[in-house]
């Protein structure tokens, strides 16, 4: 077959007999790094003792030439101790939050008696019950004589009054020890 036979059969979409030895590599885009690009024809590598001449070898991931080896942690200098100051500002801050804590957790349990007794009488419980007379004990002597459901804040008439006056009163002394609770809390926390 001549060359223009070859050419001639190549243009009408027949297969031609000479194949380029190489094919060229693919260049990298311009802003990606070196890595992203397409990967280069492997080289050929000659076969080793047992292997067909033909075999394909495995890949080899290439290494970037401007890879360096990642920083080595120094060792931590001998720290110098906080000034005495400090650490009293510190432990001050630390007591104070606590102590914080400790009183609007007094408080939310305060609040929480008076709730809880205001339900029991609201569902007419048992007061022979040791744990129902200890509640409304427990209420009695936290509503201080304002928040009373005999004497309180306000006095109901009529049908049900002992409810809707232990309902009224406690429940608006709960409210009372949550409102005062937080204000105490705030006052004693130290500043953010």
């Amino acid at each position: 077959m001549g060359i223009r036979d070859r050419f001639s059969s190549a243009r009408a979409g027949g297969t031609s007999e000479v194949e380029p030895a190489e094919r060229p590599a693919a260049e990298p885009v311009v802003g990606e790094p070196a890595a992203a690009a397409a990967p280069a024809a492997p080289a050929a590598v000659p076969a080793a003792a047992g292997e067909p001449a033909g075999a394909p070898t495995p890949p080899v991931a290439p290494q970037p030439a401007d890879a360096e080896e990642p920083p080595k942690a120094e060792k931590p200098t001998k720290a110098e101790k906080p000034p005495k100051a400090s650490r009293e500002r510190a432990d001050l801050t630390v007591w104070r939050t606590r102590v914080s804590q400790l009183l609007w957790t007094a408080f939310v349990l305060l609040a929480l008696v008076l709730a809880v007794a205001a339900l029991l009488v609201a569902i007419d419980a048992n007061e022979d019950n040791g744990l129902v007379d200890f509640v409304l004990r427990a209420a009695d002597a936290v509503d201080l004589g304002v928040f009373s459901r005999e004497n309180g804040v306000r006095e109901f008439t009529g049908d049900n009054a002992e409810t809707k006056n232990a309902l009224f009163n406690w429940g608006l002394g709960a409210v009372v020890y949550l409102l005062l609770g937080r204000l105490v809390e705030r006052l004693v926390r130290p500043g953010r």
